[in-house]
């Protein structure tokens, strides 16, 4: 387990424990609002996808999106959190121009998921657990357009009334990767359960990130007694929209409220932007409390209730999720990091057992991390659109594993189906690329080499480990089809070297 220590701020005056929690707005995948019809297509014209009721036209009453409740659920269940079988739809009052009702409908006092948990791993093999609060819907508000006119500011409502989960966790995270840690492991959930699809470059997923410090021993007291007044006063960073954003964003805040705090200043309760040009986040208002919103239930909206038989039928369709997966991986030879790594991504993971259907599960792995995934980072691919397919990559490991083709030639052969295409069996037998064992192939390699290289014999005699070189040579005089251990083997006895060991 990771020690006190390493989760400490070091200030002026003595060490600061950082505690965090996050309100993540996740978008429910539908087709269509929350509360109206409308599309929720990403892209579209402005104002092209909005319904009366979006626009808050009088006497418009919401009706309410089954597919969204069931996307709620399903995604409460992924979060192993109890389903409130009754909630209640509260108006939530604020005033801006992209909220054109004058209120947003949510969920306060009784949301639609109570309390559940994420379990993250960090990089240092240390996996902690986050509880989650909550999961209520919501509908989204639009958009103000600041930079379309030197004058006006414009408002684009295809975004108004499309459903949101906020999920809430609880203030469990002490260091700016396990809030990282946290939001890539609720998005790799949410997508594995296809509700919602986590593009955070378009908004779909957007985070909250509530940063508090305090003195040492003051977190530890808030786990045993509850008590929020052991933790110094948090001040939220709004709407960040990165993984890498959201530990900046953390790591500045922190060491901004020591500053204040150790130069005689208190910590404002309040709203924060996160610059990730400046790398600094800014004031934007203070924050409101529950009571500010005067939160009363909807009365357009009866309480939404459903049964126990419906939540259990929804279970039943989930998928294998990330730890259940990693475990199923790990179970078959691999290790918790390559398991971690794979499961990141359900693309990836279903990739990898295509690819590793039949072969060793190591073997697999490491061709996927370091040949296939390498070469979609140089070509800025993502798995989803790799031009070699699993099947294919499946027969190029068979081939090494039965010793068709060495290690090298591999390679080789992965680049040329990488950029022409075709069966890698066939582009081996067509190009000749099959690996040779022939011992007098291999011998007349050697004999080439040693005549080449006499000064070298000399010093192997005294320096065996120099075999390595000339095992090297060969696999060029070989242009690499030589079998590395039948070289390896054969150089021992040709030049009288004693075993290894």
């Amino acid at each position: 387990m990771t020690q006190v220590k390493d989760k400490l701020l070091k200030g002026n005056t003595g060490n600061w424990e950082i505690v965090i929690g996050m309100e993540v707005h996740a978008q429910v995948l539908s087709n269509s609002k929350l509360f109206s019809g409308a599309s929720t297509q990403f892209g579209a014209e402005p104002n092209s996808q909005v319904s009366f009721i979006d626009a808050g036209f009088p006497g418009m009453l919401p009706v309410i999106n089954e597919k969204c409740v069931e996307q709620a659920v399903r995604t409460g269940l992924g979060l192993k959190a109890k389903i409130n079988l009754r909630s209640l739809f509260d108006r939530k009052n604020y005033f801006y121009p992209d909220l054109p009702q004058g209120y947003q409908i949510s969920q306060y006092k009784d949301p639609i998921v109570g309390e559940g948990e994420v379990l993250i791993d960090l990089k240092d093999g240390e996996s902690i657990k986050v509880g989650i609060e909550r999961l209520h819907l919501e509908q989204d508000a639009g958009k103000s357009l600041h930079d379309q006119h030197p004058d006006n500011s414009f408002v684009d409502l295809n975004r108004s009334g499309i459903a949101l989960m906020e999920i809430v966790t609880k203030p469990h995270m002490r260091t700016s990767e396990e809030a990282a840690a946290f939001l890539k492991k609720l998005r790799a959930i949410v997508r594995y359960l296809g509700t919602c699809d986590g593009n955070m470059d378009e908004g779909s997923m957007r985070a909250d990130v509530n940063v508090s410090v305090c003195r040492v021993g003051g977190y530890d007291k808030f786990r045993a007694d509850g008590s929020f007044k052991n933790l110094g006063t948090r001040c939220e960073i709004k709407n960040v929209n990165s993984m890498r954003f959201v530990a900046q964003a953390v790591e500045y805040e922190a060491r901004r409220q020591i500053e204040v705090i150790e130069g005689g200043g208190t910590i404002r309760q309040e709203t924060r932007l996160y610059d990730s040009k400046a790398g600094e986040t800014r004031s934007m208002r203070s924050k409101e409390e529950a009571h500010d919103y005067r939160y009363f239930p909807d009365p357009d909206l009866l309480p939404l209730e459903f049964g126990a038989d419906w939540v259990e039928s929804i279970k039943k369709t989930l998928p294998e999720l990330p730890d259940e997966k990693k475990a199923r991986f790990m179970a078959g030879g691999l290790s918790a990091y390559d398991a971690s790594v794979l499961v990141a991504e359900r693309e990836l993971a279903d990739f990898y057992e295509e690819l590793a259907r039949g072969v060793d599960a190591k073997a697999a792995a490491n061709w996927l991390n370091n040949e296939i995934l390498g070469r979609l980072n140089r070509d800025g691919l993502s798995i989803t659109d790799v031009p070699v397919s699993a099947a294919a990559n499946n027969a190029i490991i068979q081939m090494i594993l039965d010793k068709t083709i060495s290690g090298k030639i591999a390679k080789d052969l992965l680049d040329i189906v990488w950029t022409e295409g075709g069966d890698p069996r066939a582009v081996v037998q067509a190009r000749g690329l099959t690996q040779v064992t022939d011992t007098g192939a291999i011998d007349a390699a050697i004999e080439a080499v040693i005549a080449a290289n006499p000064d070298k014999v000399e010093e192997v005699k005294a320096k065996p480990k120099l075999a390595a070189w000339f095992v090297g040579q060969v696999m060029k005089q070989t242009g690499g089809k030589a079998n590395p251990a039948a070289v390896n083997a054969a150089l021992k006895t040709r030049l009288n070297l004693p075993d290894e060991g």
